[in-house]
């Protein structure tokens, strides 16, 4: 938002609303702007790029001897610029090309040493006095271009107004002025702080002094109507009130478009509106003032008389007056003659019913519409306009009556005319802010002051607040144009914000020494990011929204999942119900890139519709996902569903807890479970109590090729929740070994039908109840499984088994005898033979 000092000052003089901007340190203002108000994005010191300029009057006009487009000018400046060569009579002769320059006229000159205003910013031009054709010129006489007040550069911007020769320029049209941008964000919440009236407002309210509302923005007012009020026959048609709650419209006949009056020009310009037309810009004008909106139709084009509001209808039409072609969709407000678009609701009129040189009268309408209405739609379409800005911050309907009524009159003395229909005013459902109750002893025990009532009564009231007080007791109503208030906690943010958050003390609250009491599901999660961390795994972190082919390629049902109305992405559309697509989505990316090997895991949330809580909303679950992945680049041995099962047995021996691997068919066929290829997967459990955790496995092969992944690809996903109620509490700390480690491979023949989970329970049983193993530490990892071709009864299953003892160095012989009494007892009870 560009705000215009001197734009304050003068609304401050016009309608005597406050003195409190009569400040000698602008730095001063910036800072109390920037502590109370928003923040402060660039200020501009616009007077400087003006400095030198004067305003002359062209005494002589003759052509030039030596060029037929030239004219030589003596002007008259008062004799205030210095250093420049004069004739016999002080006058100062200067070389203009202009096809408008005649004597007799007030022009601005550009003297010689004074840089080009519309060069300020760029590469500033310093004139200088130069010889053209002959003739020396002192400088230049200005058109509008080049005294950065508009596109014009045919002609010079002559000065209608009755001043004397040699005044500053800058002074004439106040452009000795700062601009100070202050943040949009900031005022997300303040629809009035998108208008000079509201950020005057606050500057009064900063400075701790009362500010009042110029007249005809506090009441109801009514049109000076002639007599001929219904010359031109008007009507509304509002199809839409929720989303419409005002629409005010009202007709003006004989107007005379012409461009603007240079003053009201350079206003626009400084708050970055580039002027049209007289019409436009006087509406422009009152939507930088009060940050209402409004539009101007020419009335014969809209034909109908009629102006209406309704949604629109899918491929209906509309050129808007940038030019651009839209086919709109349904659902979008859209302004009509009655009948056809002509113009987008709250964004953008039509070029249809667009004013121009021609317009001889007009329909001036001032309206209000849903902010969420108008954001949805200017995001449909990418736009983003002046009005839509504003309308999206929620506009209090109750100005519209009194914004449209000045600008009428306004526009009246501007343009001429005359009002030629009555002031229709479809109001619907305009509510007035409520009282909030709240009490002295509330606000100062936030903000940590003592303020008396009657002085945060006063506070409130310097910004046109209504309080009423008694004892510590207050009442107060927020003014209409504050819809942001609708709670106590408003209130003291008012008052905290006015009286200077900078003078609130700076002590710490006080607060109990007890440590607060740890999250212990938090904690958890930390734990198994550290655990797999040190296991050589990935941790990623992937947005909880997925786009619905990618459920569709897990297996998954997207028709079950909860999809977004408002997704920020088309590839964000629905809430997941595991991570497994998600990591799966990321394994392509990764091997493409040159990474062979890996593992990613994440910690996150799932969800199914099946499980709600009282309210109806998703239960969501703690989930644990991790996916391991090699090319056949390097080489994998053996299935990719050990890999994956290696992380989770190391994961559930340092967390202290025993899993249970079963036929993946005694699980239910829940979403988790899809990706999966049932037949290479588990179900897992907790060993002691058969709670169900998760599942493990490799992938189908449909996954696999959709998702282009490699064929050596498993992983797991588990309930966080209830691996952390079976974790135990107690940490156990088993020191590093201090004598080496040696290991040998160990390989059984066995029957088929065996199971790896049962073979190797076997070997473990061995290794913890023999008497001859005692005092080992030892660990049993899968390295093959293999079976003969012409062998369907019997497999070979190979282990590495790692040996140490804390005590001593193992020998070679002892390990050969431990081996040979581990296959003996094989032998006799499974039937296993060593090969």
């Amino acid at each position: 938002m560009k705000v215009s000092l001197n734009w304050i000052r003068l609304m401050n003089a016009n309608y005597g609303c406050s003195n409190s901007t009569e400040l000698a340190d602008v730095d001063e203002l910036i800072n109390k702007i920037g502590a109370q108000l928003g923040a402060v994005e660039e200020v501009i010191n616009l007077g400087e790029r003006y400095d030198g300029v004067v305003v002359v009057k062209v005494i002589s006009c003759e052509k030039h001897p030596n060029a037929d487009k030239l004219k030589v000018c003596t002007v008259d400046d008062g004799r205030v610029v210095k250093n420049v060569k004069r004739n016999k009579e002080g006058l100062v002769e200067v070389i203009c090309g202009a096809p408008n320059v005649t004597a007799g006229q007030l022009v601005a000159w550009i003297p010689p040493g004074v840089i080009v205003p519309s060069t300020f910013d760029k590469d500033p031009m310093v004139l200088e006095a130069r010889e053209l054709r002959g003739i020396v010129s002192n400088g230049m006489l200005a058109s509008p271009k080049e005294l950065a007040l508009g596109d014009s550069h045919e002609g010079l911007l002559i000065i209608e107004e009755e001043v004397k020769p040699g005044t500053a320029f800058a002074q004439l049209y106040q452009l000795d002025d700062y601009i100070i941008d202050i943040e949009n964000k900031m005022f997300t919440h303040r629809p009035d702080c998108f208008g000079i009236l509201g950020v005057a407002r606050e500057l009064a309210g900063i400075y701790n002094k009362p500010f009042k509302s110029p007249q005809w923005y506090q009441q109801a007012a009514s049109l000076a109507e002639d007599g001929r009020k219904n010359v031109l026959s008007l009507s509304v048609k509002n199809d839409k009130p929720k989303l419409v709650p005002r629409f005010c419209v009202v007709a003006i006949k004989d107007v005379k478009v012409a461009p603007s009056p240079i003053w009201l020009q350079s206003f626009l310009l400084r708050s970055g509106v580039r002027p049209i037309n007289n019409i436009v810009d006087i509406t422009n004008w009152f939507m930088m003032a009060t940050a209402q909106p409004l539009h101007a139709y020419d009335y014969d084009k809209v034909k109908t008389g009629v102006l209406g509001a309704r949604l629109s209808k899918k491929g209906e039409k509309l050129k808007l007056l940038n030019g651009r072609d839209l086919t709109l969709d349904d659902g979008d407000v859209v302004i009509t003659d009655g009948q056809r678009p002509i113009g987008l609701g709250g964004i953008m009129g039509g070029a249809e019913t667009e004013v121009d040189e021609t317009t001889k009268n007009i329909i001036l309408e001032c309206a209000s519409f849903d902010m969420n209405q108008t954001r949805k739609t200017a995001m449909r379409y990418g736009l983003y306009t002046d009005a839509s800005t504003r309308f999206t911050k929620n506009q209090s309907p109750r100005q519209n009556r009194a914004v449209i009524v000045k600008t009428a009159h306004d526009m009246i003395q501007l343009v001429g005319g005359r009002v030629a229909s009555q002031l229709i005013d479809d109001k619907h459902q305009i509510t007035s802010n409520p009282t909030v109750k709240t009490d002295a002893h509330l606000i100062n025990y936030r903000l940590g002051l003592a303020l008396s009532p009657l002085q945060i009564k006063k506070l409130l009231q310097n910004v046109e607040f209504s309080v009423s007080t008694a004892g510590d007791k207050l009442e107060v109503i927020a003014p209409f144009w504050r819809t942001d208030i609708e709670i106590a906690e408003d209130i003291v943010e008012e008052v905290g914000r006015l009286y200077g958050y900078d003078k609130l003390p700076q002590h710490l609250p006080t607060r109990p020494i007890e440590p607060v009491s740890m999250n212990s599901l938090l904690g958890f999660k930390n734990k198994l990011r550290q655990i797999l961390s040190e296991y050589g795994a990935n941790e990623v972190l992937t947005y909880s929204f997925v786009h619905g082919n990618l459920l569709k390629i897990s297996g998954q049902d997207s028709a079950a999942a909860y999809k977004l109305n408002n997704a920020l992405s088309p590839s964000l559309q629905y809430y997941r119900f595991s991570l497994a697509p998600s990591l799966l989505d990321k394994v392509h990316a990764n091997i493409k890139v040159g990474y062979d090997k890996f593992a990613l895991f994440e910690i996150g949330k799932g969800h199914t519709k099946e499980n709600v809580d009282k309210q109806g909303l998703p239960t969501e679950f703690e989930l644990l996902c991790l996916i391991y992945s090699a090319s056949s680049k390097s080489n994998p041995a053996g299935a990719a569903y050990y890999q994956a099962k290696k992380y989770l047995d190391e994961l559930a021996a340092k967390l202290g807890i025993e899993l249970k691997y079963s036929l993946i068919s005694e699980m239910p066929q829940a979403a988790i479970a899809q990706p999966y290829d049932l037949q290479r997967s588990a179900m897992v459990s907790l060993a002691p109590s058969g709670m169900y955790l998760g599942i493990i496995g490799e992938f189908k092969p449909s996954v696999r090729q959709s998702l282009k992944l490699p064929e050596h690809s498993a992983g797991f996903e588990i309930d966080i929740t209830a691996l952390s109620e079976s974790s135990p509490l107690v940490k156990a700390y088993q020191p590093l070994p201090r004598f080496p480690q040696t290991y040998q491979d160990l390989c059984l023949r066995t029957d088929a039908a065996l199971s790896y989970a049962e073979l190797t329970g076997f070997l473990v049983g061995l290794l913890e109840k023999s008497s001859d193993t005692e005092g080992y530490i030892y660990s049993i990892d899968p390295l093959d499984i293999y079976q003969r071709p012409n062998d369907n009864k019997h497999k070979q299953t190979t282990w590495r088994i790692s040996l140490s003892h804390p005590n001593k160095t193992l020998k070679t012989e002892e390990v050969n005898e431990l081996m040979d009494l581990m296959a003996k007892a094989a032998s006799k009870q499974i039937n296993a033979e060593r090969i």
